[in-house]
């Protein structure tokens, strides 16, 4: 920060207050930086305008709903997605099938159990899992899964708002399940008018499937754009 600037306040926001009363993204935090704004509720009227807006909740047990905008924002054209040799070998051959839609509330479950990239913890609450599933139930939330032998191997759920899929999270019991989920998706992508799937934060797994990264401003113009094709 620049001597004598002033330092941004944190914007809070009323639990079933106006949905619509987010801050500009410009105004995120520097640090932590890309934090818009905090409190507030997940209703599913809520949640619709924080994705139109190019932002997303996520926040640990026992913090207040964290509303997060970061610069730069990862993203995956479908066209660019890099499908290896191994992994076209392993669709073929592995004896996976692919559902949409089938088991959310089990993708949801798998994907909030705790990890140790995460530090043994999860982001995804019992308050998230009821609102996303309040988003799937009015269709706006989807889950794309990954079976072998009746059982669910692998998955990844998100939102589809117009053009666009926000990806939230994604897991895998088995080697490779959750990328199969992810190329199904891509594959999907030209019938269902999907013409861009933001990753959030950069990975080095998403990297390696090709995710880049856009400057906000350039995230948020196509994001306006791609939700107005509709």
């Amino acid at each position: 920060m620049v001597k004598g600037s002033p330092r941004r306040a944190l914007h809070w926001l009323e639990p079933g207050g106006d949905p619509e009363a987010f801050p500009p993204v410009e105004a995120a935090l520097d640090e932590p930086p890309g934090l818009v704004a905090a409190g507030g509720d997940l209703s599913v009227e809520r949640l619709v305008a924080a994705y139109r807006r190019g932002i997303f909740p996520w926040y640990s047990p026992g913090q207040p709903i964290l509303w997060w905008s970061p610069d730069p924002r990862e993203v995956l054209y479908p066209a660019e997605f890099r499908r290896s040799r191994s992994l076209a070998k392993r669709e073929r051959n592995a004896g996976f099938e692919v559902r949409w839609n089938s088991v959310f509330e089990a993708v949801l479950e798998a994907c909030a159990e705790p990890r140790e990239s995460d530090g043994g913890g999860t982001w995804i609450t019992s308050e998230m899992r009821e609102a996303y599933g309040a988003l799937h139930a009015a269709g706006l939330a989807h889950s794309v899964e990954t079976w072998r032998d009746q059982r669910l191997v692998g998955g990844l759920y998100g939102v589809r708002l117009g053009r666009v899929f926000f990806g939230e999270s994604m897991f895998s019991r088995e080697t490779d399940a959750s990328k199969v989920a992810l190329s199904a998706l891509v594959r999907s992508a030209p019938e269902l008018g999907i013409e861009l799937i933001d990753c959030q934060m950069p990975t080095r797994h998403l990297a390696s499937l090709g995710s880049r990264a856009l400057p906000r401003d350039e995230f948020l113009r196509e994001l306006r754009r791609l939700l107005t094709l509709v």
